[in-house]
């Protein structure tokens, strides 16, 4: 056993020149902030039909180096589930002297380009904790704003051309859909059913969300079931249950939360250096890596997704060893 994570770690050692090469190439393709000079010379341009047919050499520089850097990521162990806290979209619009619309919209930006590296070194699974309940409390003008904002977004997202149709990626909305605007609600169970049937990457959004609320529907909708049964059963429901009847199991707990059917995070990131999980899948994070970049949500760019990658494989095997006793101790 030691034997093979000492080779894991010494060919991971060997590798970590070429991948800061990669690295650095790769990040430079993919920052927007770069895009512009090197416009200029990665475009070529050709008539044809009386237009004008570009080609973006820079977008296939992008893809190919990136490509490069996730199949040497991917001589460590990999993981199938992260799940992000979007924190900072106000303060980075504070900071930068802008309106806040303006700080949500380029969070939006920063969760489509993130859900593009993830697939593309196979993550199957990303949760992003995009609304919670207690958001209502904000002001109204701003929630008004925030639904008004994911209904446009949840819009493009039903677009040919979007991310998720790109990937056949399936959208899921974990939480309490009733609290949200109609049009948000409608546009929601929209994209859910559009995309029920892909095979591909599964994206989950929590929204009008917390844990808490979750682990309450869950009983609620275990002793929903239990009271139906007995009224099956027996026709009437007198309270006089036995023991076994009363018995909630975790098991039954979890085949009603939000997340039945998909795998505890590997990895949960929440941005802008908090280190609160804020009501944020409590229960399925229980054995998950919690990583707090100091970026706000707008900033975190493909090299701090690689960075939270290397930190979880470098304290992959204490993970391993803490799941495999939480295993033995159920």
């Amino acid at each position: 056993m030691n034997s093979t994570k000492n080779n894991i770690n010494s060919r991971r050692e060997s590798l970590g020149f070429f991948f800061f090469f990669f690295f650095l190439f790769a990040q430079l393709f993919s920052d927007r902030r770069y895009k512009a000079p090197l416009l200029v010379g990665s475009l070529l341009c050709m008539e044809k039909q009386g237009g004008i047919v570009t080609s973006n050499l820079l977008g296939s520089a992008s893809r190919l180096l990136r490509k490069c850097l996730f199949s040497i990521l991917s001589f460590g162990p990999m993981p199938t589930h992260i799940a992000f806290i979007m924190d900072g979209n106000r303060r980075y619009a504070k900071k930068r002297s802008i309106k806040q619309g303006v700080g949500h919209r380029d969070g939006f930006t920063t969760l489509t380009s993130n859900l593009k590296y993830c697939y593309e070194m196979g993550v199957k699974y990303v949760t992003v904790y995009a609304f919670s309940i207690d958001n209502f409390k904000r002001d109204s003008s701003e929630v008004r704003f925030l639904m008004d904002l994911m209904k446009e977004k949840i819009d493009e997202l039903l677009k040919q051309d979007s991310v998720i149709n790109r990937y056949g990626a399936r959208v899921n909305f974990w939480g309490n859909l009733d609290l949200l605007s109609e049009p948000v609600r409608s546009a929601a169970k929209e994209l859910m059913a559009s995309t029920a049937s892909n095979k591909g990457p599964v994206l989950s959004v929590c929204v009008a969300y917390t844990s808490a609320d979750e682990i309450m529907h869950a009983v609620q909708e275990v002793c929903r079931e239990r009271r139906e049964r007995l009224q099956r059963e027996h026709g009437r429901v007198n309270g006089m249950g036995n023991e076994t009847d009363s018995d909630v199991s975790v098991a039954d707990l979890e085949q009603h939360f939000y997340t039945a059917g998909c795998p505890d995070p590997d990895i949960v990131i929440r941005t802008s250096g908090e280190t609160r999980l804020s009501n944020f899948l409590l229960w399925q994070s229980t054995n998950s890596h919690l990583q707090n970049p100091v970026r706000l949500w707008p900033e975190f760019s493909l090299r701090h997704l690689i960075w939270a990658i290397l930190e979880y494989q470098r304290v992959y095997s204490y993970l391993e060893d803490t799941r495999n006793l939480s295993k033995k101790n159920e």
